[in-house]
This record gives structure tokens, sequence and C-alpha cells, in this order.
């Protein structure tokens, strides 16, 4: 039953689309990237990267080399839509990406983890095999078809992102509109929508169209007498967010995967008119099928867990920020800081100053005045910053931070020597304080 679910074949239009789409979008994104500036403000600007923890191994490579990481990925991503040795370049993007990825959140979003995703699964899938130079010049690979579970892939990691992303919503500070006016008030100098953003209506509209258009938009895109609909609300709602809160590719790339969702024969006559449909519907179980279930069967289990870990961890997670990662909880908080550092000489016991601007730029300051990985991460940085002077040192935190416009409460315990703490990426640091502490100190 699985293997005719996984196995049987169906038109390989949308697949082949698809991939004409991601490549443009990841040549976009890539030399985006320097054109505005991020990969200068990102990865070439500043002295000390905060990599993703036990990363510390990759960083940024020195000078205006970043240009060319950045180039070689917009190569990449021209080769892949075209259809060009397309399983190497596709991994070579994939391996790239994740580098840029886990070697830097300064800049952190759930795009960028989407991205390295959809482009390691992207390599296995047989998207090359029709309107391609490979196939052009391999006549051999060429096909009509590709195997069900290509479809699939999409449907499923859709519905969890899109599930996770409407149920994070559902708190309190979202639902009585904290949040959404937040969001909006720091775009109120937006030329000509500035200040119809600060209208109420819309207010409920982004909190509550939210909710509905995450937690409906896959099963309505799937259902055949919603489709168009829900495509049409697509529409509006990526472009919104596209020109509101400029994240980059993601909502173009949320329209490209309609082409999944619609009918294969109207996809084959809307973009490749002179392909052969196929409708035969064979069954083709490769030798490796049962390995193939194991890994497709884990790797979705993988990605609904996951999501989940902060529940198992201590406090909560728009405090404390653990287990917010890789878990679909988008734009959904506003903080504020007033963070210090004391490093005191272990010998001397003497106060040494330290100036942030020194060490790190404005744009990592904002992340490292509030998240408790960077200021850990900080703290062991100036640890062997020192120990290379011969200087052994303990490093103290004062942070007081504000979610979503609330008083602000002490966040780290300050009587703890942060340079001598472990890190532990599945459970509570004692050394967080939860609010109800902050009282108690």
């Amino acid at each position: 039953m699985m293997n005719k679910f996984l196995f049987k074949h169906i038109d390989n239009s949308a697949l082949v689309v698809f991939r004409m789409f991601f490549g443009a979008l990841i040549f976009l994104e890539s030399f985006g990237a320097i054109l505005t500036g991020w990969v200068k403000r990102t990865l070439i600007d500043p002295q000390f990267t905060f990599n993703f923890i036990g990363f510390d191994w990759l960083q940024p490579l020195p000078g205006p080399w970043m240009y060319v990481y950045y180039g070689t990925m917009a190569i990449c991503g021209i080769f892949v839509m075209v259809g060009y040795k397309y399983r190497i370049n596709m991994l070579a993007f994939t391996l790239l990406w994740a580098g840029t990825y886990f070697m830097q959140k300064s800049s952190y979003n759930n795009h960028y983890y989407f991205l390295m995703i959809l482009s390691a699964v992207m390599v296995v899938m047989p998207a090359h095999r029709y309107a391609s130079i490979d196939a052009k010049q391999n006549p051999e690979i060429k096909t009509n078809s590709m195997p069900n579970w290509c479809r699939w892939f999409f449907f499923i990691q859709l519905f969890i992102l899109y599930t996770y992303a409407s149920i994070a919503k559902m708190y309190p500070d979202w639902i009585d509109l904290t949040v959404p006016e937040l969001l909006m008030k720091a775009k109120q100098n937006y030329i000509l929508v500035g200040e119809l953003l600060q209208e109420k209506w819309v207010h409920y509209f982004v909190a509550y169209g939210g909710i509905l258009f995450d937690g409906l938009v896959i099963p309505l895109l799937l259902w055949k007498r919603t489709r168009k609909l829900a495509f049409f609300a697509s529409i509006f709602f990526h472009l919104f967010n596209s020109f509101i809160f400029q994240v980059g590719i993601f909502p173009y790339l949320s329209l490209a995967f309609a082409v999944f969702f619609f009918e294969p024969k109207s996809i084959q006559k809307l973009f490749l008119k002179r392909k052969i449909f196929y409708s035969e519907g064979e069954v083709k179980t490769p030798r490796y099928a049962k390995s193939f279930k194991a890994v497709f069967v884990i790797y979705f289990i993988v990605q609904i867990l996951l999501p989940l870990r902060h529940h198992v961890i201590a406090g909560d997670v728009l405090w404390t920020e653990e287990g917010h990662r890789l878990s679909w909880r988008m734009m959904l908080r506003s903080k504020s800081a007033r963070t210090s550092f004391r490093v005191v000489d272990k010998a001397s016991k003497a106060v040494i100053p330290v100036k942030l601007d020194d060490y790190v730029t404005k744009k990592q300051q904002r992340s490292l005045s509030s998240k408790p990985d960077f200021i850990w991460q900080f703290a062991q940085h100036l640890k062997r910053d020192y120990a290379k002077k011969g200087v052994d040192i303990e490093v103290y935190v004062r942070a007081f931070v504000s979610v979503n416009g609330k008083p602000s409460k002490q966040l780290i315990n300050p009587e703890v020597d942060l340079a001598n703490e472990e890190w532990s990426h599945f459970s509570h640091h004692d050394w967080i304080l939860l609010p109800n502490q902050d009282e108690n100190n």
C-alpha cells in the first residue's frame, strides 16, 4: 500500500517548473545579499561571529572571500534553474547555504532554515529530467514522470510549517493585538501605507488573518473547490509580507509551491506546452524502497517533534529563547533590553571595563542584549580573548529585558560566572532567570 502511494508515477511538470523557479530564487537570494550589503554587514564587518553553538570551527572567510562564497551560490542557482549538472550544483548550494546558516545567527530566521532543508531534499529529487541541459546532453535520463512522494513531500512539509506557525500565534500577546501593534508601529514611516498600518482593523487583520491563513491554507489548497480562493489569498498574504516585513525570497518561494497543488495537466498546459503529459500511473518500486521509506518517515517524525522541544524545557520560550530556533516560531515577539558585562580578573579581583563596540557591531548588539545563547557565547569569547593575554577571568552579566512592551525584568543571574558555565541544547540553564525568580532577586 505504501509502495503504491510513494512510488506510483505521476506527471513531473510541477517539479520541473518548480526547479526553474527555485533556481531563479536562490540566485536572487545569493546575489541580492551581496548587492544590499547584507554580506558585508553580517559576515565581513564583524570581528566576532555568533555561530550556532558547536560550530565554532565554522567561520566566515577572511577579507572579500565571502563575496566569492555568495557569488558561487548565485552561480549554482543559475545552473539549477537551467538544469546543468543539477545534482552537483544543488548539492554545492545546499552545503554552502548550510555553512552560512550555521556560521552566523545574528540574522537568523526560520526562512533560512527552511531553505536549507528544502535545498537538501531537492538534491535527491529528479527535477532535472526534463527541460534541462542535463536531459539534452544525456537523453537517457529524460522522462515525463516522477514518483508520487516528490509531490507529497511538499504537502506534508508545508502543512507542518504552516500549522506550527498558526499554533504559535495562539498566545495572549498575539490574540490581544499587542504584538501586531508593535510590529506595525515599527513600520509607521513607510511611504503611503505607514499611517494605514496603525489602524486597529489592520492589527486585527494581521493577528487573526495570520492565524487563519497559516492554519487553513494548505488544506484549502489541497481541496479542489477552494484551491483558487486559497491561491489568491496566498498571493495577497505573501506580497503583503514581502512589502511590509521584507523577508527575502520566502513569500515568492511560497507562491512557487502552488504548482504542486494545481492539477498536473494544468501546469503542463500553462508552462510546458510541448511536453507529453504522463498519465500511465505505473508503480516503479526501487530496490532501495525499504531504506527510503524509513528515511521518509523518520524525517517527518523529526520535523513534527523538533518544534515541540521547548515544551519539555522549563520556562516560557518567548523569554528564555530555549527551543525557539528550528520551530517555525515567526515574528511572535518584540524585545528591548539593557545589558552590561562585568569582567573580573580572577587573580587580582580587578574589574576590567568592557566596551561592546570594541567587539561586536550594532547589529549584533541587538541580539546580544536579549538572547541568552548570544550572552553565553560572548562570555566564552571574552574568556578566550583574555586567556591569550595570560589573564584568567570571570564574566558576570546584568541584563534587563522587556518582552512585548511589558516592564523589564532581569534575564541573567548576575551572580553566576558565565565564563565557566557549560551549554546544553535540550535543557534549561539555571542562570537564565524566569520572571518569578527575578522578583525574588
